[in-house]
Formats: C-alpha cells, sequence, structure tokens
C-alpha cells in the first residue's frame, strides 16, 4: 500500500513538472454555443461520422524542449500515398482553445483527398509572439520530414486557421523563408514553406484603421502598439504581402474588424496576379465555423480553392 502511495505521488509530481504553466479554457465550442445560440437559435453542433478513408491519430510529438512536449493530431486520406496537406490552427485570441476544435475540419477535409494536421502551439499564458508561429512551422517542417508516413506531398501544403489561428495562417504563409520566424535550433532536412493560406475570420493588419485590436493582442505580442510598434507591424500579414505571397481564401463573418487589412491585401496580390477569393457569410457571428447552417459551407470553399490550386 504504501508502494502505491508512493508512486501516486511521484506521477502526480512528474504531472505537475511537465506543465508549468496556466492554461485558459475558456474559448470552447460549447461555451461559444451557449453564447450565440441566444441570438442564433437556428445553430447546431454538426456531427461528423467515422469515414473507413481517413486514419485519425492523435496527440503525435512534433518537438520536445526540456519538459515541454508539443503535439499535433492527423486525420490522413489512405487512398493515395501523396495527398495535399492542410495545416490547421485553432483560435482563442492568442490565448485559449486547443488542437481538438480543428478536429472537425480536419476530418471532413481529410476525407475530400488530403491529410491534415491539427497543430499544439504555445499561448500567449504561455510565451509571447513569435514563439506560437514559430511553433506551428516547426510542426510544418516535422510534417515534411515524414512525408510517406503521413502521406504527404511535400509541395502541396496548405495552412488554414480560424479567427487568431487565421491571422496565424496568414503570417505563416506570408513570411516563407523569412528567418525572423525560424526557429535554428530545430533539426530539420525540411523549410516550412506553405503554398496557400485560408484565412477564417482573422485579421490581416493589427495596426490599421479597420482594425480594433485590443488587450488580447497586446498580451500576446508583448505590450500596446504605441510600446512595441515593431511586434504589431510584423505580426501582421499585410507587412509581409508580396509577389511571393501564395493564393490565399479569405472565409469571412460578417463583422468587419476581423477582415482589418485585409482589402490592402488583396490589392497587393492583385498587382502580382496572385489569386485569391473572398467568401462571406452574411449575418453571421465570429466563430461561425463551429456550427451548422455555416460549417459545411465553410468546407466546401475550403475544398474547392484547396482543389482549384492542387489538383
Amino acid at each position: 500500500m504504501r508502494s502505491k502511495l508512493i508512486l501516486i505521488v511521484f506521477l502526480n509530481v512528474i504531472a505537475v513538472h511537465s506543465q508549468q504553466y496556466k492554461v485558459d479554457t475558456s474559448y470552447t465550442i460549447k461555451s461559444t454555443f451557449t453564447k450565440l445560440i441566444k441570438k442564433y437559435p437556428f445553430i447546431t453542433i454538426p456531427e461528423i461520422k467515422p469515414n473507413p478513408e481517413v486514419k485519425e491519430s492523435f496527440d503525435l510529438v512534433y518537438n520536445q524542449e526540456q519538459d515541454r512536449i508539443l503535439h499535433f493530431d492527423a486525420f490522413i486520406n489512405t487512398k493515395k500515398k501523396k495527398n495535399p496537406a492542410v495545416i490547421l490552427i485553432h483560435g482563442g485570441g492568442w490565448r485559449s482553445g486547443n488542437k481538438s476544435q480543428m478536429q472537425f475540419i480536419g476530418k471532413e477535409i481529410a476525407a475530400k483527398g488530403y491529410s491534415c494536421f491539427s497543430i499544439e502551439y504555445r499561448l500567449s499564458l504561455e510565451a509571447k509572439y513569435p514563439t506560437g508561429v514559430i511553433d506551428v512551422k516547426n510542426a510544418i517542417k516535422f510534417i515534411k520530414d515524414n512525408v510517406i508516413k503521413f502521406n504527404v506531398d511535400p509541395n502541396k501544403i496548405a495552412v488554414l486557421g480560424c479567427s487568431s489561428g487565421g491571422q496565424m495562417a496568414s503570417l505563416i504563409g506570408t513570411t516563407n523563408n523569412n528567418s525572423l520566424f525560424e526557429d535554428p535550433s530545430f533539426k530539420s532536412k525540411s523549410s516550412s514553406k506553405v503554398n496557400a493560406i485560408i484565412d477564417v475570420d482573422g485579421v490581416l493588419a493589427f495596426k490599421h484603421p479597420e482594425s480594433s485590436e485590443g488587450d488580447m493582442a497586446a498580451f500576446w505580442l508583448g505590450g500596446k502598439s504605441d510600446e512595441i510598434p515593431e511586434n504589431w507591424k510584423n505580426a501582421s500579414a499585410l507587412s509581409h504581402t508580396d509577389k511571393n505571397t501564395p493564393p490565399v481564401l479569405y472565409i469571412c463573418s460578417s463583422i468587419p474588424r476581423f477582415h482589418a487589412g485585409r482589402d490592402d491585401m488583396i490589392k497587393i496580390l492583385n498587382e502580382n496576379k496572385i489569386y485569391n477569393e473572398v467568401q462571406t457569410f452574411p449575418d453571421s457571428p465570429h466563430s461561425f465555423w463551429f456550427y451548422e447552417p455555416w460549417f459545411g459551407q465553410t468546407i466546401s470553399y475550403s475544398v474547392r480553392f484547396l482543389d482549384k490550386i492542387f489538383k
């Protein structure tokens, strides 16, 4: 009995030691549903049926720094050996949310002939900008290093993010080969380059006439815009958009502040003849992608865009 107690205490110490950071669990699919259903009584959480062609794997490790292990979930269409890949980035104001919130999207896109990966990254209570962005880029490198295992074509990589994850997806896609967002200590033979961006209601510019980003952004970026303006600029995808930016799909709610910088970014894309597309859901809330009647259409827009770029 004594030895069993010692073992339990030992395991508890390991668990506490392995998570020396706070976790904000305020942003969930259920809690957001409870808020939104008051204004949108017709919404439902989608039911996703298992697909025999999609292999699901959870909590795969892509990086470990001392006691901190970072994971991802994989949803892989097994019909072909080389699928285009979709890197999925959850939202939550850079502070909350987790990779499980992208499972529905991952499963549905994978069923259409893709390999999808929902990435865990360090949030603002644990690490400030640009750590989370670099985490996702490291995950991309890891997946490219293991293309055979994950049925991935390394030259067909898309990044899809929702809300703050959409902001990160756009930043990742516009900073291919930018050393500011690369981790030289991460051992990999691959690059973090991506070939397409899907931004689901994520801002493109933090300091912009259309933007109203405040405390959440400042907490992640390490200070307010007048305190650390270089971070507010460098964290904005608009600042990096140029002739090398890959094709972009914007899927938008009806709330203008989540599109800050989008039209300016589109102007640059058009000047450089880079394909881009905007799809907007009228009278829709932020976090629309979690719920029907918008979830299914979000998948349709995404797959149609991915098929156009990659197939």
